[in-house]
């Protein structure tokens, strides 16, 4: 079980990319979600938010029963919280479309939505920095990547307001 949950905390294997995994595992996370959303029309929210919150719960999981595996408290190699925080902006760009909010190419939102997460996943504002620096445990590490998803949401929102 311990090397499923590697698999999963690592994203397949996207953790050991040597340069920039987190940003990478963000950027297929927005390829493969969009194909899925854009492409192959998936878009039933409710079983979106199902699967989403399924990967969410074990990831927490996972993370715990994977961390031992590696040398630091918030090792490098973990990745699935750049997939969940990347996620969230993705699935309420979902949303907003099903409601028409979108009025420019919803590519644009999936690149701000990508840009934005990365941002504030490397900015850290606060409450970021909170569960990156008092939390280091399978907590933190996945919760900062929530927080900064859900700062990305709320600008992707706004967007969909401005346009």
């Amino acid at each position: 079980m311990k090397k499923v949950n590697i698999l999963i905390s690592t994203f397949f294997g996207n953790g050991y990319i040597s340069k920039i995994p987190g940003t990478f595992t963000s950027l297929s996370t927005t390829i493969i979600l969009y194909v899925f959303f854009e492409i192959l029309q998936f878009k039933n929210l409710n079983y979106i938010l199902i699967l989403y919150s399924i990967i969410f719960f074990y990831s927490f999981y996972a993370v715990m029963d994977s961390e031992t595996e590696f040398e630091n408290k918030d090792p490098r190699q973990i990745v699935i919280d750049e997939v969940l925080g990347q996620a969230m902006p993705l699935i309420l760009i979902v949303y907003l479309s099903s409601k028409n909010l979108i009025n420019i190419p919803v590519e644009i939102y999936y690149l701000f939505s990508f840009i934005l997460f990365r941002f504030f996943d490397i900015v850290k504002p606060f409450p970021v920095n909170y569960f990156d620096k008092q939390h280091k445990n399978f907590f933190g590490i996945i919760m900062d990547d929530i927080m900064a998803g859900l700062y990305t949401m709320l600008i992707i929102y706004l967007i969909s307001f401005k346009f």
